[in-house]
């Protein structure tokens, strides 16, 4: 399994990752295979069978019906980010089956890749203001975050792209915030998911990206839900990354 260990470590694109995620799907495979047929001495039945079974677990982890979540999670924090991930999932995969055999003063996973920790959370409070920039006025808008989401609002005024908001607000999921000093006309911009990167102003994983469809008023003053409802009077699409 080296092979495919390395190559997970050293993607730089993600069909790379994807590939590399693949190959090592069908190595973890084919070595719970092999050690299915082969026979052990009595005190190893139970951890030869726990090796076995952790294998097939993380091989399903690697496996091509993750490539979705794979190429979403790429987009938002990126390829190195998305495959350090991965090798973190591996690694408590196969956890059990580790810990289980160094009890027994059997050596493996010596080539298994080590990432780090996982990233300090920087989920920031809900309501606090990521960007503000361009001029003011008296337009307001309250924002209830309706969704099991984070999300990230994005005040961009008419004509301006989403990556250069007038104000971006970070709304926790199932909680109502305010943006006020709101200057000229503008389209309401979000986007949500999970683990916050404070230095993309990205969320680095689950992440979507939608705009509303209808544009907002200068110096009006608008309520909205973000949480999807029949009885709702407001369309919204789904947007390129920003």
């Amino acid at each position: 399994m080296a092979g495919g260990l390395r190559a997970l470590t050293r993607v730089r694109t993600t069909e790379g990752l994807i590939e590399a995620m693949d190959g090592l799907a069908s190595s973890l495979n084919t070595a719970s295979s092999q050690l299915g047929e082969t026979t052990v001495t009595s005190p190893l039945t139970g951890v030869h069978q726990v090796l076995q079974a952790r294998l097939r677990v993380a091989a399903t982890s690697m496996s091509g019906s993750k490539s979705h979540s794979v190429e979403l999670n790429a987009r938002c924090g990126g390829v190195a980010y998305t495959s350090e991930k991965v090798q973190r999932q591996l690694l408590a995969d196969l956890n059990s089956a580790i810990v289980a055999l160094r009890k027994l003063k059997l050596r493996f996973g010596s080539t298994l890749p080590d990432p780090g920790p996982e990233p300090e959370d920087m989920r920031p409070s809900n309501g606090d203001v990521l960007v503000r920039s361009g001029a003011t006025g008296i337009g307001r808008l309250r924002v209830t975050n309706g969704t099991s989401k984070d999300v990230a609002v994005s005040v961009v005024s008419t004509g301006q792209p989403p990556s250069k908001p007038q104000v971006m607000m970070y709304i926790q999921a199932r909680k109502t915030a305010t943006i006020s000093r709101i200057g000229g006309a503008y389209t309401l911009y979000f986007k949500s998911g999970s683990d916050w990167n404070p230095k993309r102003r990205q969320f680095s994983a689950d992440c979507s990206f939608q705009k509303f469809d209808q544009s907002f008023g200068r110096n009006e003053g608008w309520q909205i839900d973000l949480q999807p409802t029949i009885a709702g009077n407001a369309s919204t699409s789904e947007v390129e990354a920003y």
